[in-house]
């Protein structure tokens, strides 16, 4: 069959348009940041014969990059200054200690083991670990004796501290694109989500897959609201308020808003296809509006990431009107009787996503200079406290001193692997032992399967490597084309390094040995030393993390279990507080709504980091995953009933919804004790439990005999209390079994 050109006119547009997303990306941008503040040193003072000293500069530079993490300027400037002295320190320390080895091997193994348990202070501080270590690897294979120690140490600290200016200056340029870009991945993958929960209502949906990749997106969702949280809202408390600022913070707002509306339209959906058999358009209907929802959103993204003027495509009003003609059509033919409790099902499906609908036009508005800062009144109270302490208290280090610790453990592996390494190169004279180090830290993670992951990938990406850059070398012999394009694949490298270290260490190795084709000519050597010392290097650092202390996941699972079940119970107290007392909706309830999306996350990001373990490692798998499933179907019901609450007029909340929020807070408190081990006080709970006495089939009943006592006149108000107690204990009745299940599971989990 041949095809049509506009295909093939296709092709070469699709291509430019992912070359420009990639260039217009912030890793990109970081890539370009670094080799301009490594590159310019060396070629300017080469200019006046000292290109040493721009040398020197340049690997202060390239070590202080890895604490360039986006942020708030203020923290980023904070960190990569440190960065610059802790690398420059590094390099000091190793220079002066090194002509006596009695003093050398101990402060060096102290220096690494100390760098390495600062990362339990979080990311940032994780990365100006990295740079520390780093440095020591490097200082350890070049060596200065005299003055020369000083003025090297005063170069890579002036390296450093150039890089910290080009990264500053590179963010003026473009102070906002980090924060649109993360807004349009926010958008993206919240979009993703939205879609899923679409394909739910296919007939023959495999749902178990559907909520595996939902579960798995939670993952990446949670780190982008991180990044945001911590852009916007640190921003916002450092350097006051600005409409640009205002505007991403609504959209962020929005954005969790709809995420949250999305997660809350947890449905029955087997039921609800038996139910409306006959009657499919209705579903079909509420599908399409789904999918349209998801699609507006994965559009905006899309204006934002190209910088172009966002234009309605999708009519979301017409989709409500049309789901609307379909409930009336089913009314119409049933009969309002026979059709009540389908319309009242159906009339709550389209109540939130009349709710979606709004959060989405608020997003549209802001994109289309149409803002009405009125939408962000009230709803930006109290932010700053949904962001991590900034403090690194010393008793945070200290409770970290053991072998409960996983950053402990990590610590001493690698300071034991970073030892062996060095002594192998010593004792079997390796040409450049110092990049067996520096591929021991940087391929060594406190989790044996990234580690193993990154240790197949950087030596396939450095033979590979290798083999291109000797290829290359072999017919071409003009420095300024090997200059030039050594400049480029260090670009390319770092670009790539963050989304695909495979690649990035292919051209990370590439522009390595190009540098050393200038300086060297026996460039067969280089690449030989090279891919030894890295295949020696990525073997120490995959037994160690097999057999030193490892860390498998198993052993940490029932930890984020407790958190994520904790978290959802501390979500449901909150609710049912709110819904006990009324008024506007508290700070509390927002945080534990938010530490219930993250314990979740976090659950499933540790169940994906046992998947890569050895199958022997694997424990209880299906049974983690089957309450991982669990924790994200009761957060789905709470999330419907808190929406419900909220965006509804309800009334005083019932002795029933009392007594079963109860026993599903006594359910979930004795899992929790079941996780601990507390066999006694969870058996005492469970007996508590069975103190209820009713069914849950009366709890109608009962509400509607509290109903009739408060002696209610109007049949309409009747109506309304009695639809919002029907929603309502739909909801209980779900969760009260959701609980039960979670306990059982949680009694058949041994992860010991």
């Amino acid at each position: 069959m041949i095809k049509p050109l506009s295909t093939f006119a296709a092709q070469p547009i699709c291509m430019f348009e992912k070359i420009r997303e990639f260039t217009d990306s912030t890793n990109f941008t970081r890539a370009v940041t670094v080799t301009v503040a490594a590159v310019l040193p060396v070629l300017i003072l080469a200019q006046f014969g000292h290109f040493e000293t721009g040398f020197a500069m340049a690997i202060g530079a390239l070590l202080t990059y890895p604490a360039d993490i986006p942020s708030n300027l203020l923290h980023r400037t904070k960190g990569l200054l440190t960065a610059s002295v802790i690398v420059a320190g590094c390099m000091l320390a190793v220079n002066l200690l090194h002509p006596w080895p009695w003093l050398f091997f101990p402060i060096l193994t102290v220096l690494v083991f100390f760098l390495s348990m600062i990362s339990v202070y979080g990311q940032r501080a994780t990365m100006v670990s990295f740079s520390g270590l780093l440095a020591l690897a490097l200082a350890s294979g070049h060596i200065h004796t005299g003055w020369d120690i000083l003025t090297y140490a005063g170069m890579v600290l002036g390296g450093g501290l150039f890089y910290t200016l080009v990264s500053v200056t590179f963010n003026y340029l473009s102070p906002h694109r980090y924060t649109e870009l993360q807004i349009a991945e926010c958008m993206k993958l919240t979009a993703k989500y939205m879609k899923l929960r679409g394909h739910l209502w296919d007939a023959d949906a495999d749902r178990a897959s559907i909520v595996e990749e939902q579960l798995k997106l939670q993952v990446e969702i949670n780190a982008t609201h991180e990044n945001l949280r911590e852009i916007l809202i640190r921003n916002r408390s450092n350097a006051g308020h600005s409409n640009r600022s205002r505007r991403m913070l609504l959209v962020f707002i929005s954005l969790m808003e709809i995420l949250e509306l999305a997660l809350s339209t947890s449905f029955d959906h087997s039921k609800l296809h038996e139910k409306f058999n006959e009657h499919p358009k209705v579903l079909d209907t509420y599908q399409n509006l789904a999918y349209n929802l998801a699609a507006t959103l994965k559009k905006i993204s899309k204006s934002i990431i190209k910088r172009r003027k966002y234009i309605t495509k999708h009519k979301l009003h017409r989709d409500i009107a049309a789901l609307e003609n379909a409930i009336a059509a089913y009314q119409d033919q049933l009969g309002r009787e026979a059709a009540s409790e389908g319309v009242w099902m159906l009339s709550n499906m389209m109540h939130y996503a009349e709710k979606q609908v709004e959060k989405i036009r608020i997003i549209e508005r802001t994109f289309t200079n149409k803002i009405d800062f009125k939408d962000l009144k009230g709803r930006d109270k109290d932010l700053e406290k949904f962001l991590a302490p900034e403090y690194y208290p010393l008793h945070t280090l200290k409770e970290n001193l053991g072998f409960s610790s996983t950053i402990f453990r990590h610590s001493l592996r690698l300071t034991i692997t970073i030892a062996l390494g060095f002594i192998i190169g010593l004792v079997f004279n390796f040409e450049n032992t110092y990049w067996i180090l520096l591929t021991i830290v940087v391929i060594m993670r406190p989790g044996y399967g990234l580690t193993k992951q990154r240790s197949f990938q950087r030596i396939i990406g450095t033979i590979t490597g290798g083999i291109i850059a000797f290829a290359f070398l072999s017919v071409v012999d003009h420095s300024i084309i090997i200059g030039t394009l050594a400049i480029v694949c260090m670009i390319l490298g770092f670009a790539f390094t963050a989304t695909n270290y495979r690649i990035g260490a292919t051209f990370v190795t590439i522009y390595v040995v190009f540098v050393y084709g200038m300086l060297n000519p026996n460039i067969t050597d280089v690449i030989q030393y090279r891919i030894v010392d890295t295949a020696v290097g990525a073997a120490l650092a995959f037994l160690a993390n097999y057999f030193l202390w490892p860390a498998w996941e198993f052993m940490n699972l029932p930890g984020f279990i407790k958190k994520s079940i904790e978290a959802n119970r501390n979500y449901l107290e909150e609710i049912s507080s709110y819904y006990n007392h009324k008024g506007n909706v508290p700070t509390s309830y927002r945080l534990a709504r938010k530490n219930a999306f993250i314990e979740l996350g976090n659950l499933m990001s540790s169940y994906q980091r046992m998947a890569q373990e050895p199958k022997s490692k694997q424990k209880q798998q299906q049974q983690v995953y089957k309450l991982a499933v669990l924790n994200h179907t009761l957060l789905s019901s709470l999330a419907s009933l808190g929406t419900y609450i909220q965006s509804h007029k309800t009334y005083k909340a019932s002795e029933a919804f009392n007594v079963v929020v109860t026993t599903v807070i006594r359910n979930l408190d004795h899992a929790i004790s079941l996780l601990n081990m507390e066999i006694q006080a969870a058996e005492a709970q469970q007996a508590q439990s069975e103190e209820l006495a009713m069914r849950f089939t009366e709890l109608k009943n009962i509400r509607a005999r509290e109903l009739r006592e408060e002696h209610l006149t109007e049949e309409e108000e009747f109506r309304l209390k009695m639809e919002e107690a029907h929603l309502v204990i739909e909801q209980l009745v779900w969760l009260n079994s959701l609980s039960e299940k979670i306990v059982k599971a949680a009694r058949q989990l041994e992860l010991k």
